[in-house]
């Protein structure tokens, strides 16, 4: 179904029509008819997030974190994160953060801080992630999605952030997390 409007965006974008071209449970696709900010035709294609992304970065009192290696099939290979997942409108970040956290790494934690936003890949898409730093962790129970087959490991932080500098951890919210936090240490 095609929506017909004009509306105005910021930078002189307008929006002359909408098009929903594909959904599912966690994106919505659309095309977009445009004119740009010099006065031309054009189109745009947007890719609309259901969902929040959530990163953690847990940190233990010896400076050690957790990272995940799981299979991205959109990648077709494995890669090392910090623990991320998805929060579903109507769940606060926090509580999505200290669920994901459980979830992908059998972690809790004591002290939550909010360390960021980012938006990933804002030329096509308006997913957010807002990632957090746990700290005083303790125990919980390791309880895996049926589309994660995670491994997961202790390291020290320093490590982690040497993995992004040797281009190890290539994941948008990891290199972020860990490149802000390397900046604040």
């Amino acid at each position: 179904m095609s929506k017909k409007f004009l509306a105005e965006k910021v930078g002189g974008w307008k929006t002359k029509t909408s098009t929903m071209v594909y959904e599912n449970p966690w994106i919505k696709i659309s095309h977009e008819d445009v004119i740009t900010p010099k006065g031309t035709d054009g189109i745009y294609g947007v890719v609309h997030f259901k969902n929040t992304a959530i990163g953690v970065v847990p940190i233990d009192n010896e400076g050690n974190t957790w990272l995940v290696k799981q299979s991205r099939y959109t990648l077709n290979q494995y890669t090392w994160e910090i623990p991320e997942g998805g929060c579903p409108q109507g769940e606060s970040p926090l509580s999505a953060a200290k669920r994901e956290l459980e979830e992908e790494v059998g972690l809790q934690a004591n002290e939550w801080q909010e360390l960021m936003t980012v938006h990933l890949s804002n030329s096509v898409t308006d997913e957010t992630c807002i990632i957090f730093i746990a700290r005083d962790l303790y125990a919980g129970q390791q309880q895996l999605e049926a589309t994660e087959d995670i491994e997961y490991k202790k390291v020290p932080l320093q490590e982690a952030i040497a993995m992004v500098k040797r281009g190890e951890i290539t994941d948008a919210p990891s290199v972020a997390a860990l490149l802000r936090i390397a900046v604040d240490l």
